[in-house]
């Protein structure tokens, strides 16, 4: 039975009436305040009733767009994205003709999606060769959304491993843990190769009936071939001749591993892809490694479709009915339709959007894998790493990305994003609800005493975000000496006026200083009555009656020098040679219930994201990721 207070929210929620509403926030806002559902730690079913009743309220949902009520619009937002069947639930029957989507603002969907009216399945089909990046969170937020909310419709996820050379169980695990970590909703997840004796069926027909035939000529004679539109020597070949063959292939006999199979579509075609493409060979292996086994179907098969060949194939198995894929894949349309009609199989209608590049980011697996190998990096999680864990574990929040991607929106047009837009998107999500704390920079960290403070340190609750009560409240400590950060006590002069944050006006009597020159040590007094108005803003932390954290505050910068990389550009050359910086502060006793993946706002040094608590990380201090913000690095 959910509690009272829900019951009597949500039936003030229900009514129109917008004095009723106002306090029906105010106390689900207080509701939620150290709560992310209203009911456990799951959706819950007073959470779906409470969320459609705001969403279906027309008072009740132009109020929560005003973002008063900052607890209720992260809570909503948060079911908002990551259950996309609520959103669905909510939806009012489309206007526009069936199957065209034009209700996602900020993006470019008037598109017309054929035969929706039969029902839409999308897949997401990833090679298990490396950790999801950004890049590919555009396509698996593309599918999900026109699975889940454009249409009433489901999305599979497919691996395409059929390169044991590259493949492996860790990135399998990563993907569906990534996906998780979106958000993204599929209906069941697949393999190509629970079809690889289908598809070897498949192709056995296609030799069969003349579509195909077993070749063994050189691969670059080949290409050659393929590039200046000759015909193989081999194309007229039997197809007798070519499944006998094609069986050598697949018991891998010295005369089989010669051979591939390739479709015979029209060797002269202006189309490079139709151009007797390969559909099935033996892996290319290094020298030093030898053959590899196929991380699921071990040693069973030696020889593997490509995936141009298995992709339509598969998809249609499956039932999928629009397969979505970026422009890079446009001109094998009429080869993935041409797989389909040769072979008798239903058709799939194909949607191309534009892939999404960043400037000074690499998205390759190839380069991405250098650099974990190499240690460039401290792996695919790395902060800096473009991968779905890197710009997480960074401070990226899923509703920012999520919002980002869908507002790019399947466009064919190719850009290049610049990151500071989605840090700034990303801003605007996490300053709500990111709680305010203080750390001062160990490295020539000055003691400054107050005169006419008391002797001593005493303790006050003080509210943890200035604007929003609901985050909660802190425990400051306050004490006669406290301590402040070099660069700020060097810039102080004797007789001048300035402001300690969340205490009052101070006035300096003394500054002490070394030999040298530095600043050993300063005396102010208190100035209650002082004006806030014009004077400088210092943050600082009491030096005694209270324990102190050490902390690492780390900062990361673009893996690339330059925005975007040529073909011909050597990629080690432009790699930064600083990406990391850290320095030692200590933060107060008020940061020891932060846990890792808090985001929080240091004053006056930005936004972090907790990587490891106080205690947990290298000899037991806490460890904090700056967030970017949209200015200077990202």
């Amino acid at each position: 039975m959910p509690h009272p207070k829900l019951l009597e929210i949500l039936r003030s929620i229900e009514t129109p009436d917008f004095k009723t509403n106002e306090l029906a926030f105010h106390n689900l806002d207080q509701f939620l305040t150290l709560r992310t559902f209203l009911e456990g730690y799951t959706l819950s079913e007073i959470d779906e009733r409470i969320w459609k009743a705001l969403r279906l309220n027309k008072v009740a949902f132009g109020v929560l767009r005003r973002n008063i009520f900052l607890n209720v619009t992260r809570w909503f937002t948060h079911l908002e994205w990551t259950y996309p069947a609520l959103r669905q639930s909510t939806k009012a029957p489309p206007k526009a003709a069936a199957g065209t989507v034009t209700d996602q603002p900020g993006g470019r969907y008037n598109i017309k999606l054929q035969d929706t009216e039969n029902g839409v399945v999308t897949r997401f089909p990833p090679e298990p060769s490396g950790y999801l990046h950004i890049g590919h969170a555009k396509a698996a937020f593309l599918n999900d959304y026109f699975a889940h909310d454009a249409f009433s419709g489901s999305m599979i996820l497919r691996f395409d491993d059929t390169n044991p050379k590259k493949e492996k169980q860790e990135f399998e695990d990563a993907i569906i843990h990534d996906l998780g970590l979106l958000g993204v909703q599929t209906k069941k997840v697949t393999y190509t190769s629970d079809y690889f004796e289908s598809l070897y069926e498949l192709c056995q027909k296609l030799i069969s009936e003349g579509n195909a035939y077993a070749d063994d000529t050189e691969y670059e004679v080949q290409k050659k071939d393929r590039y200046e539109r000759r015909p193989s020597a081999r194309r007229d070949r039997p197809a007798t001749e070519s499944l006998e063959l094609f069986k050598e292939m697949r018991d891998g006999t010295e005369i089989g591993k010669r051979h591939c199979i390739r479709a015979r579509i029209k060797f002269d075609s202006s189309n490079g892809s139709m151009r007797d493409p390969i559909v099935y060979r033996f892996p290319s292996w290094d020298a030093d490694e030898g053959p590899q086994p196929h991380h699921r179907t071990g040693w069973t098969w030696k020889i593997y479709p490509t995936y141009d060949f298995a992709c339509p194939l598969v998809d249609s198995i499956e039932g999928v009915t629009h397969a979505l894929r970026t422009t890079e894949y446009a001109d094998r349309n009429e080869q993935y339709h041409w797989f389909l009609d040769a072979l008798g199989l239903r058709r799939v209608y194909l949607w191309d959007f534009a892939r999404i590049n960043f400037i000074k980011t690499f998205l390759s697996k190839r380069k991405l894998t250098k650099i974990v190998d190499t240690g460039k990096v401290d792996g695919w999680d790395d902060p800096r790493m473009p991968t779905v864990r890197g710009i997480l574990r960074r401070g990226l929040t899923v509703e920012a990305l999520r919002e980002f991607m869908l507002k790019q929106g399947p466009s064919r047009n190719v850009v290049s994003m610049d990151w500071t837009t989605l840090w700034a998107m990303n801003k605007k999500i996490i300053d709500p609800t990111a709680a305010r704390h203080t750390a001062v920079e160990i490295a020539g960290k000055v003691l400054l005493t107050i005169e006419g403070a008391a002797l001593t340190p005493w303790k006050e609750d003080r509210a943890k975000h200035p604007k929003n009560a609901g985050v909660g409240t802190k425990v400051v400590t306050f004490a006669s000496k406290v301590l402040v950060e070099l660069a700020d006590a060097a810039t102080l002069q004797d007789g001048e006026e300035v402001t300690l944050m969340g205490w009052g006006n101070v006035i300096v009597k003394r500054i002490s200083k070394s030999a040298d020159g530095g600043i050993e040590c300063l005396e102010v007094k208190l100035n209650p009555g002082g004006d806030f108005s014009k004077t400088k803003k210092i943050h600082w932390l009491a030096a005694e009656g209270t324990q102190n954290s050490p902390a690492q505050l780390w900062e990361f910068d673009n893996l690339l020098t330059k925005d975007s990389l040529t073909k011909t550009d050597e990629f080690a050359k432009f790699l930064n040679p600083v990406t990391a910086t850290m320095v030692d502060a200590l933060v107060g006793a008020d940061c020891e219930g932060l846990v890792e993946g808090d985001i929080i706002q240091l004053e006056r040094k930005g936004y972090f994201r907790v990587d490891k608590a106080i205690g947990k990380g290298p000899d037991g201090k806490a460890v904090m990721f700056k967030i970017p913000t949209g200015t200077g690095k990202v």
